[in-house]
């Protein structure tokens, strides 16, 4: 693999694989940091039992699943009580939606393939593809990822549909010396990138930065020395919206591409200082 990370150090700040991760860093040359900026939890099993009992006992028009983690929760969830059949009989004979093509892997492996689905892994994307289907009056399982999802309800809402959420999961910030390490390396330029795979750790650094009262301090590294990494368009909008423009992501919502992405952009930096863009996404 070409050395497009020579000499430099990247953060890693998703604690999902990330030694796999580290590893593509690695054999680009490059010197992987871990500093996780974000933490997992699952909610407990009572809330995930009264979802599925809920999904069961009155099955939905419209399933609307946002993870493949969050689904495969569910049908574990589904599993140990025993319903999982009942669960692919109901879903066979309702409608199917996905964001995300990790979401939409998952219901492949079980044998069903959405109705409607996003084309850039975006919740508005989702809501797009809804423009041939009337809501008004439809019951919507909709499963959430680790975040609420105001827009998307309120947009459901304006439809007509009846919507029910079930949160699998959701995100939790990492412990505090995680933050502040991932902090330090940008301020002092420890680190010539960090790269983002969600936007729950976008949120917890630059919430933990203001708390410091280093936010100005911290966008003025990302938005001169230190190259802000995204594993797809959905995460590089958090990013935005935290004031962070200098963002480097790949097209297709990948983190082996992310990294690739990533190798590219330093090997352009190096011959020709940089792109010249805010936003860079493979073009």
């Amino acid at each position: 693999m070409a050395q497009r990370m020579a000499g430099k150090r990247v953060a890693l700040a998703g604690p999902r694989k990330a030694d796999e991760m580290a590893l593509l860093v690695a054999k680009m040359g490059g010197e992987p940091v871990l500093r996780p900026a974000q933490g997992t939890v699952f909610l407990d099993d009572i809330e995930l039992r009264n979802a599925v009992v809920s999904w069961v006992k009155q099955p939905p028009d419209w399933n609307i699943f946002t993870t493949g983690m969050g689904l495969d929760a569910l049908f574990d969830m589904a599993e140990d009580m025993g319903v999982a059949e009942q669960i692919m009989e109901l879903l066979h004979s309702s409608k199917i939606a996905a964001r995300g093509y990790k979401t939409v892997n998952e219901l492949k492996k079980r044998g069903f393939t959405p109705d409607v689905r996003d084309e850039d892994g975006s919740l508005t994307g989702l809501t797009r593809a809804f423009a041939p289907y009337d809501l008004k009056g439809k019951e919507v399982l909709l499963q959430l990822h680790g975040d609420p999802a105001p827009r998307l309800v309120k947009w459901l809402d304006e439809q007509g549909a009846v919507t029910r959420q079930v949160l699998p999961y959701k995100h939790i910030p990492p412990e505090e010396a995680n933050l502040q390490a991932l902090l330090a390396d940008v301020l002092n330029r420890k680190v010539d990138a960090v790269t983002f795979t969600s936007g729950p750790q976008i949120r917890f650094l630059c919430q933990y930065a203001r708390e410091q009262n280093r936010m100005d301090d911290l966008l003025e590294a990302f938005r001169q020395d230190v190259i802000a990494v995204s594993v797809g368009k959905v995460t590089a909008q958090s990013m935005l919206e935290e004031g962070i423009e200098r963002i480097v992501f790949p097209v297709e919502e990948r983190m082996g591409a992310m990294m690739v992405e990533l190798g590219k952009y330093f090997e352009h930096s190096a011959s020709a200082h940089g792109f010249g863009l805010e936003v860079v996404n493979g073009h």
